[in-house]
């Protein structure tokens, strides 16, 4: 093995020579087990949170396909609608200066399946950098012909059953890229807003109680006002008890619109008085439901004023008899430039009480960054109720289980409010929505036109034409689980690995992606799509914060992976930052953060992190020290397996079945395997990641690594020893090492498989040349291994060595000289450990005599440690300068009461202690304990030196 551990030189070769050997595919025994990918976008890059979803799935497939089970990891990318639509229309303007419109839908859509095939394949490879042990030889796009198939097929089925419609209904519109898009789609943003106060002119010569003419309203998009249908005050509010029923003159458009009574209105807020636009506002839109209001559009799909309104019943269809007149100046304005101008106007009319400033929260398309508005528009939809009963009833009753349990209560309460799906989008790149029109407008559903002529008796003669819109992602994906197995035909793959096993998702997709899962699976294949749904956290930075490029946080999985120069890496956070100061801002925090740019860690490292921090659903901080650290754990083993090929190599490791002897040390770290191995099973069992990459790291840095290879030693360097002796401890080091290695492979398959190429032979676990580590059946423990003696025997030597330890550095005595120790009282057993181990004490804590004292009041005066109840004595006399030394505590003590008076004048000062931040203050405080327990332990050293010699 290489002098120093270099994960670039290992991790690319060892995925290559696993995909070429086809180790990924399932073995065609064993249970069943299976994941699908929840697939990434086409267009997208492994970010952080695929980063940490991805090995947990990779550690659970590994571990079952250890295990012997039939395993399928599903691999998949999504169209990405939206995304890829708009990618491509980028790159066809910047290098043909046309649009999407120039070209035509077939054209267009013909250069996104030409940039799929040249650059769609980026994420794969990326998921393949992260050692994702997928069944690369069944890749799927939702795109593909079959799943293309499967879509269309689920699509007229629930038509065919009247649980698709068409209809116009109010949605998250998007004025820049003229679509609906999915609540997900759209960014939350808080920012300073105004509140601006109309007075509403009651009609017909009525007053309020206290003689006012008119009602105040107040609203944040005043443009809104052109569509009003009421005003609503509370049904309890005795204000305007006397109004409801009456009248309000509509300012600028002289419609009258009534005063209802309904609890959408607050009255402890503001006036009490709420505008209602049912076309313009979801809330306003429930409102207008229940009073039977007609809904009166006033914009465009610009999100620009209308010549005339629009006015439909509920159930879409126009009326006629409603006036729609608008003001004509408004005419054409976008909707910004209207509101300053029926702002001025109601201004100028006397109408405008006063204008509050508030902090609010507006509504972004995440892809666009234009301003969301709910819009009034022709969709599809899905009639979800019949769906959701018996989704709820799959959780409820036990057939899917949510990990951790409580993201039930989430699915329930999402599951219980449901409203119709939206499932069409405005765009040319997705599933296109297999429905036909003819001229009057008759729609006919069918997978082909020819279907649809024959379906419904149409005459060659009558030209039909296609849906121009196309289906949701979230629609398509929803047959994930089903559709990428070969549904509609009943294949094998299906029949063996549906249901699948675990679905691997952050919370923020239960509604989107798996409701929608469950509830099309269940209706189509009577099956759940999963038996399981471990539910993770998101990843944030180390300050909790979410990772966002316009943060200037984001870090990339590659980068940590790879590493990359500070240079790179500030122009990646800052390249396409459009506001020079927030560029400015965001580049002196990266400098500060990594001043050095971002070393290389591997990815056996990076996994281990996410690991480490894979608590079950919470959010998780990720935290660059741990990363170091588990790179530092990667060194720790490979230093450790060279250490034991070095002394196991070309010697006798008894694999022709010689006789042994098992040292103490052998049996005690046989004995902890075992419970290790017990451990790290149970923990993958509950999907306790974290508790699984905790025990095996215990075992293997504080157990394996730092006591057993040093207890090794001294019976392999021992000339005396015997020859089944040392025969005896390498067997264990290499065969404990093997099964370390096995147990570290699901979490860390690079390394693992590097090392075990060499311990392997050794072990006897090889069977043949070309053998993988994938392939060898996970550890099972064996509890008539344990030995318990041996545990404790190793216990109390390990507390001997530290508690000597612990003296050479409260004493600052140097590691390497030698000490005279005394053991002294203890119980009965200690005097015979002792002189059992001897040897090991002598070694290891590099003793020049240890020796049993029967009378503890004979001891010479001595720094002391407990063991339990004995004491480990080490005599003072000659083995440090007394004066020198005291010297230095005082030194030491001083330097201490100054970081003290410093921390208690700062908590001293009121001014502090009010004004800075309780978190601060704490801070402080904390600091202080920390310097005064410093003190006080150099205070108890200086007292102990001082007695020498007095």
């Amino acid at each position: 093995m290489d002098k120093t551990y270099q994960p670039d030189q290992i991790e690319t070769r060892w995925y290559e020579r696993w995909e070429a050997d086809n180790r990924f595919a399932p073995s065609g025994e064993g249970e069943p087990f299976s994941i699908m990918i929840p697939p990434p976008n086409v267009t997208g890059s492994l970010h952080m949170g695929h980063a940490f979803q991805d090995t947990i799935m990779d550690t659970l497939v590994r571990w079952k396909r250890m295990r012997g089970n039939n395993t399928l990891w599903q691999v998949g990318t999504d169209h990405a609608g939206i995304a890829t639509q708009m990618l491509v229309e980028r790159k066809v303007a910047a290098e043909e200066g046309k649009s999407r419109h120039d070209l035509g839908r077939d054209a267009f859509t013909a250069k996104i399946w030409e940039w799929k095939e040249e650059s769609g394949g980026h994420i794969t490879r990326q998921l393949r950098r992260m050692g994702a042990s997928v069944d690369w030889s069944r890749e799927r796009f939702t795109m593909d012909d079959g799943f293309y198939q499967a879509v269309q097929e689920v699509f007229v089925r629930l038509f065919d059953e009247g649980l698709i419609y068409r209809g116009k209904r109010l949605v998250n519109w998007d004025p820049t890229l003229h679509t609906a898009i999915s609540d997900l789609e759209v960014e939350n943003r808080e920012q300073q807003g105004q509140f601006w106060h109309f007075r509403y002119p009651l009609a017909d010569g009525v007053t309020t109680a206290d003689g006012k003419e008119y009602l105040v309203v107040a609203t944040t998009r005043p443009e809104t006002l052109l569509g009003d249908t009421g005003v609503a005050v509370n049904p309890e509010d005795p204000r305007y008890a006397s109004l409801i029923g009456k009248f309000i003159e509509l300012p600028l458009v002289g419609r009258r619109i009534p005063v209802i009574a309904d609890e959408h209105a607050d009255m402890e807020k503001g006036s009490g008085c709420v505008k209602i636009t049912p076309a313009h506002d979801f809330n306003d839109y429930e409102v207008g439901k229940r009073h039977d209001h007609a809904l009166i559009n006033v914009f465009s799909q610009d999100a620009t004023i209308l010549e005339r309104a629009e006015a439909f019943d509920l159930q879409g269809r126009a009326l006629p008899h409603v006036d729609v007149t608008l003001p004509a100046a408004y005419a054409g304005l976008d909707r910004y430039v209207a509101r300053e101008r029926i702002v001025a106007d109601m201004d100028a009319a006397g109408l405008l009480e006063r204008v509050e400033t508030v902090t609010n929260t507006l509504p972004y398309g995440d892809r666009s960054g234009d301003v969301i508005e709910p819009l009034l528009t022709d969709q599809w939809f899905v009639a979800v109720e019949k769906l959701a009963k018996p989704a709820i009833e799959a959780v409820e009753n036990g057939d899917i289980e949510f990990v951790p349990k409580n993201y039930e209560n989430m699915y329930f309460a999402w599951m219980r409010d449901l409203q119709d799906w939206c499932i069409s989008r405005q765009l040319w790149w997705g599933h296109r929505i297999p429905a036909w029109y003819d001229a009057d407008g008759n729609v006919f559903v069918a997978r082909t036109e020819q279907e649809a002529r024959d379906k419904y008796g149409i005459a060659a003669d009558v030209t039909l034409t296609q849906d121009d819109d196309v289906l949701d992602t979230w629609f398509s994906s929803g047959l994930w689980t089903f559709g990428t197995l070969g549904w509609p035909e009943k294949t094998s793959e299906l029949e063996t690995f549906h249901p699948t096993s675990v679905l691997v998702t952050g919370f923020d997709i239960i509604f989107f992606w798996v409701a929608r899962m469950i509830m099309l699976t269940g209706h189509f294949t009577g099956e759940v799509p999963f038996r399981t749904v471990y539910v993770h956290g998101l990843v944030r930075d180390a300050q909790g914060q979410k990772m966002s490029k316009s943060k200037g946080n984001v870090l990339d999985p590659i980068d940590l992976i790879d590493g990359i120069e500070l240079e790179a890496l500030v122009a990646k956070r800052t390249g396409n930052m459009m506001q020079p100061q927030k560029a400015r801002a965001i580049e002196k925090a990266t400098r500060s953060e990594f001043p050095e740019g971002i070393e290389a860690h591997g990815t056996d490292a990076l996994r281990y992190t996410f690991l480490s921090l894979a608590t079950t659903g919470r959010d998780i901080k990720f935290d660059m020290g741990r990363l170091d650290g588990y790179r530092n754990f990667c060194n720790k083993l490979w230093n450790a397996s060279r250490y034991v090929l070095m002394n196991a190599e070309d010697q006798d490791v008894g694999l022709g079945g010689e006789s042994v002897e098992l040292s103490l040390a052998d049996r005690w770290v046989i004995s902890r395997l075992q419970q290790t191995e017990t451990q790290v099973t149970r923990a993958l069992e509950e999907y306790r990641f974290d508790h699984a990459s905790q025990a095996l790291y215990d075992f293997v840095w504080n157990e394996y690594c730092d006591w057993y290879l040093e207890l090794s030693k001294p019976v392999l360097w021992d000339e005396n020893a015997s020859t089944e002796a040392k025969r005896g401890t390498r067997r264990t080091l290499v065969r404990v090492l093997e099964v370390i290695l096995r147990l570290a492979h699901p979490m860390m398959p690079f390394v693992s498989e590097e090392i075990w190429q060499r311990v392997a032979p050794l072990a006897g676990t090889w069977s043949r040349e070309g053998d993988s580590l994938m392939t060898q059946p996970w550890p099972e423990a064996d509890a008539s291994r344990i030995d318990e003696q041996s545990i404790r025997d190793i216990e109390w030597l390990k507390g001997v060595i530290v508690a000597v330890r612990n003296i050479r550095a409260e004493m600052n005595i140097a590691p390497g000289k030698p000490l005279d120790a005394l053991l002294t009282k203890g119980a009965a057993g200690d005097r015979e450990r002792l002189d059992a181990n001897r040897l090991f004490l002598s070694k290891l804590a590099k003793l020049e005599s240890v020796t049993w004292l029967d009378d503890p009041d004979q001891a010479p005066l001595s720094a002391t440690q407990l063991v339990g109840d004995m004491e480990v004595l080490v005599p003072m006399a000659d083995l440090i300068d007394k004066e020198a030394e005291l010297a230095r505590l005082a030194k030491e003590i001083d330097k201490q009461d100054k970081l003290i008076a410093g921390i208690e004048k700062k908590l001293g000062n009121e001014s502090f202690t009010a004004k800075a931040p309780e978190a601060v203050v704490e801070k402080e405080r904390g600091k202080l304990k920390d310097y005064l327990a410093a003190r006080q332990h150099l205070v108890e050293q200086r007292n102990k030196i001082a007695e020498l010699g007095s």
